[in-house]
């Protein structure tokens, strides 16, 4: 039994050998399908584990509470944005009466964004994306930040609205390349600000949203510059993660009371957990997924219409060889073996290119343009399970017709 099969195979790559052109061209549906499946599968899979990770150093027990909802929705996901944009926004003295009246709570902070900004010096400027926030005291806790040389500003500051920045990473390299940046002076809308300090370096968030282009200034200080009557979000610090269902409740029961919520209404506000907007993000994800799957079976079934093509072609070529092995001994299981295996072998080599394109395709967007690419197990598994079942299930009718014929009528073949 082994050695029939070894020499199928063998049997097999003579053919392909024989014919290298007509093999390439029918192997090129099954590739692009399986290159297609793992380039996808290693950005979505190298996207999931990011956003995860990021995530998660934003900490367990911290939980959001926003005017806006937040994550993903497809054709605005049955959301009233016109009722929602009608709610009352979130203030700072949202945050301190939460402080205040929420015992689960360890701490809270407050925060603005104000993107497509320009920061500028005496000698350079940066490009006008750079988000400036706007932040209490307590926001680089609640979000991950972590303070690579400097500090950031304290209370004090904060109350008095001191011009005081805290740079991203990138602001700080495009700003001052060759020198320290702390006690330097940079410009906001045209006003003088003194760098405090320089945020360590983060990367992206979703691989999409760079977290290292973005300076941060005092609430009361960017409330003065941007408008006082802007909406903030708060991220709040349960005492642990085993605590933070109980911070949310109490959070709720406050922030109806502040915003005169009856109670039978719902809540005019949006809370969301870091794990919460990571699950929507990963949905988001499996989607994207499984649309990517039904693009690669379409490409398969293309390239087993090829196999099927051109083993048909290679039964008919091959009619007088059928015939004589059928009159030398060859059972009809044995020629069905023979054009089956040649089948499957022939799309498992598309198959095996394909996993090849797709890591080389994964390797090139992480190492050129920076992209988180992770190529799972389980997509290679399933790139050659599939691409080994379209060729036999399009190997099959093949096989079996050669099977079929009959020796006389087969050597008489020209």
């Amino acid at each position: 039994m082994i050695r029939a099969f070894f020499d199928n195979l063998g049997l097999a790559f003579g053919t392909f050998v024989a014919h290298p052109l007509r093999t390439m061209l029918t192997l090129l549906g099954i590739v692009i399908g399986v290159s297609t499946v793992m380039t996808m599968m290693a950005l979505l899979e190298g996207l999931r584990v990011k956003v995860n990770k990021d995530f998660s150093q934003l900490g367990a027990n911290v939980f959001r509470v926003d005017k806006w909802p937040q994550g993903f929705r497809f054709g605005g996901g049955g959301v009233d944005w016109n009722r929602i944009s009608k709610r009352p926004a979130l203030t700072v003295a949202d945050k301190r009466a939460l402080a205040e009246q929420c015992p689960s709570v360890l701490r809270t902070s407050a925060s603005s964004w104000q993107p497509g900004q320009k920061v500028r010096t005496a000698m350079s400027e940066t490009q006008p994306n750079v988000f400036i926030i706007g932040a209490t005291v307590e926001y680089p806790e609640t979000s991950g930040i972590t303070i690579a040389s400097g500090r950031t500003f304290n209370e004090t500051e904060e109350v008095d609205g001191r011009r005081v920045v805290v740079l991203g990473p990138d602001v700080a390299d495009k700003l001052f390349p060759s020198l320290d940046p702390l006690g330097q002076e940079v410009r906001l809308k045209g006003r003088p600000y003194t760098v405090i300090g320089v945020m360590e370096r983060r990367g992206k968030l979703m691989g999409l949203f760079n977290m290292d282009n973005q300076v941060m200034v005092p609430m009361t200080t960017f409330l003065g510059a941007y408008g006082k009557r802007r909406n903030v979000s708060l991220s709040i610090e349960a005492l642990d993660k085993d605590r933070i269902d109980k911070a949310m409740e109490e959070v709720t029961r406050v922030m109806r009371q502040r915003r005169e919520v009856a109670p039978m209404e719902e809540n005019n506000f949006e809370m969301s957990t870091n794990e919460s907007m990571a699950k929507s993000l990963n949905d988001l994800s499996n989607v994207v997924t499984a649309a990517t799957f039904g693009v690669c079976i379409l490409s398969l079934i293309v390239g087993g219409i090829g196999i099927l093509n051109i083993m048909l072609v290679s039964v008919t070529e091959r009619t007088r060889e059928i015939g004589i092995r059928k009159a030398l001994g060859a059972r009809k299981n044995r020629i069905l073996m023979q054009f089956a295996t040649e089948a499957v072998v022939l799309s498992l080599v598309g198959g095996i290119i394909g996993i090849g394109i797709g890591f080389g395709l994964a390797f090139l967007g992480r190492w050129t343009f920076g992209l988180y690419t992770d190529v799972p197990l389980w997509a290679v598994l399933i790139s050659l399970a599939m691409s080994s079942g379209v060729g036999l299930i399009f190997g099959i009718y093949p096989a079996a017709r050669a099977a079929k014929l009959d020796p006389i009528e087969a050597m008489r073949a020209e």
